[in-house]
């Protein structure tokens, strides 16, 4: 993936309440406290705890320069989520997106305390369909077994359930089952424009 697609892909996006920022080293220090105490979070996401603000910002940063995968084969848009009201930081919307303009793995997490009140539904689908206009035109979403609301959010984005990827993530030191989602918009381009 050449890194000016890479770039492109992962611009900033505006939605009525939100902005999705490109994320950066700097966003650690906005995220460090919630991804430290929020255990609610870590009930269906495998990602770790940061060890410390400075390993935050160091990871950050080495994603912030790339915006790819160590192979260079993938781009790595990532976004900190931000409500305009007021600054808060409410999460992260990220994807891996294929030369092929693929997305073969999207996600999303917001925090606990901003649950059930639309913000991954708009800032989800503010990067799909941002993703779409740089020319993605498939999108694969993996979410925990169990995890309903997040699967609501992606059917609520069009994608559909496609399987159950046994042992596909480890939580907390557990093997979980996922179940994939897949939204599939190269039809719709092609009915658009026969």
């Amino acid at each position: 993936m050449q890194i000016e697609m890479a770039q492109l892909l992962a611009a900033a996006i505006e939605t009525p309440r939100l902005t999705l920022e490109p994320l950066r080293a700097a966003h650690a220090e906005a995220f460090f406290e919630a991804l430290q105490q929020d255990a609610a979070l870590y009930q269906w996401i495998s990602m770790p705890k940061p060890e410390s603000l400075a390993a935050l910002r160091a990871h950050w940063r080495g994603l912030e320069e790339r915006r790819r995968s160590p192979d260079g084969l993938y781009a790595w848009p990532i976004w900190a989520v931000r409500r305009k009201s007021d600054g808060a930081y409410l999460g992260r919307v990220d994807a891996e997106v294929s030369s092929q303009l693929s997305a073969d793995n999207l996600g999303f997490y917001v925090f606990s305390k901003y649950w059930g009140q639309g913000y991954a539904s708009e800032a989800a689908g503010a990067a799909v369909h941002a993703l779409a206009a740089r020319g993605v035109s498939r999108f694969v979403a993996t979410v925990t077994v169990g995890n309903t609301a997040s699967g609501r959010v992606l059917k609520k984005l069009g994608f559909e359930f496609s399987r159950i990827l046994p042992g596909n993530d480890v939580i907390r030191g557990e093997p979980m089952d996922d179940e994939e989602y897949v939204l599939s918009l190269a039809s719709e381009r092609g009915a658009a424009g026969a």
